[in-house]
């Protein structure tokens, strides 16, 4: 999927669930701890809608005071309040036609969400200062790091607008439970960051992306992205080495584990796949090789498990 890079089964899920809602005008709520690239599943969402031409807008909720909030998502008229020196389009109105993306929806005020549950029942707004409904027709994506049916529980979140934006659900998982994509995604952000830098073709070497799939990344793939931006600029040659992304080795246990297909069974065939790919940047002649079996059982063996 453009702007998705993943090879773990769990990231595939999503993304093939995008693929089935996005055609649709259903309201989707993507749950997801910071960094793991919600706006980036909802940009996704957007350009595979019949939207895509018009635009996407986003905007963070926990990041704008309450008392600018309600005007930022709904406007004003010339007047309404002392500043309001002209009619002013809100969030809302402004992405008519397009994908409205309401990040940290759990920091919503209880009172915006009471005007956010009428707009979704009705598809009409009112300026702050207006008296005129105005109809928008906006597709809605939220997303959220905190678990909204407990705020709910606590009064901190109506259950009624819970269930108007959960309408199809998106759990996007950390990355530390991702096999293989830390790897996948280091491959492709010391590509892209090599080219921003006229490094030339820079390339991870091999004990660095042992140390990538070795590291818990707390920080999800910001924190991954910001590493690697770091260790392109600070590398000196045409490799990007351990000591340049600034992560320890595994223990000679995890860096010495057999990928050797014939050595695992069941579950682990699967997990051994995905870490092969995310290890070779997805290359599959050198996926094949680090397995050790040829390129058309690696292509049996991921038709069989369901891979892509």
């Amino acid at each position: 999927m453009n702007g998705i890079i993943a090879t773990s089964p769990q990231m595939l899920k999503v993304c093939r669930t995008i693929e089935k809602v996005a055609p649709s005008d259903v309201t989707v709520l993507l749950l997801g701890a910071s960094g793991t690239g919600k706006e980036r599943v909802a940009q996704a969402l957007h350009e595979r809608s019949p939207r895509a031409k018009q635009r996407m807008v986003a905007i963070n909720c926990a990041a704008i005071p309450e008392n600018l909030l309600e005007s930022e998502l709904f406007g004003y008229e010339k007047g309404a309040f002392t500043g309001a020196v002209k009619q002013t389009q809100g969030k809302i109105e402004y992405a008519n036609g397009g994908t409205l993306f309401l990040d940290e929806i759990g920091d919503l005020p209880l009172a915006l969400q009471a005007k956010l549950l009428r707009f979704l029942q009705e598809r009409t707004i009112e300026r702050i200062g207006g008296r005129q409904e105005i109809p928008v027709d906006v597709r809605i994506v939220c997303a959220t790091h905190q678990d909204l049916m407990a705020l709910t529980k606590e009064s901190r979140f109506r259950e009624d607008l819970y269930y108007r934006l959960a309408e199809i659900v998106v759990e996007i998982p950390p990355l530390r439970s991702r096999v293989g994509d830390p790897a996948l995604l280091a491959h492709g952000f010391a590509r892209r960051f090599a080219q921003e830098q006229n490094r030339g073709n820079l390339t991870l070497s091999e004990d660095a992306v042992r140390a990538i799939e070795a590291h818990g990344w707390p920080g999800n793939i910001r924190e991954l992205e910001n590493c690697i931006k770091r260790a392109v600029i600070m590398a000196d040659g045409t490799q990007v080495t351990r000591d340049d992304v600034g992560l320890e080795l595994p223990s000679e246990h995890d860096a010495t584990e057999s990928l050797d297909l014939r050595a695992i069974r069941d579950n682990a065939e699967k997990n051994a796949i995905v870490a092969a790919l995310g290890r070779v940047n997805g290359n599959m002649v050198k996926a094949a090789e680090l397995l050790g079996i040829s390129r058309p059982t690696l292509y049996d063996l991921m038709h069989k498990l369901g891979l892509k």
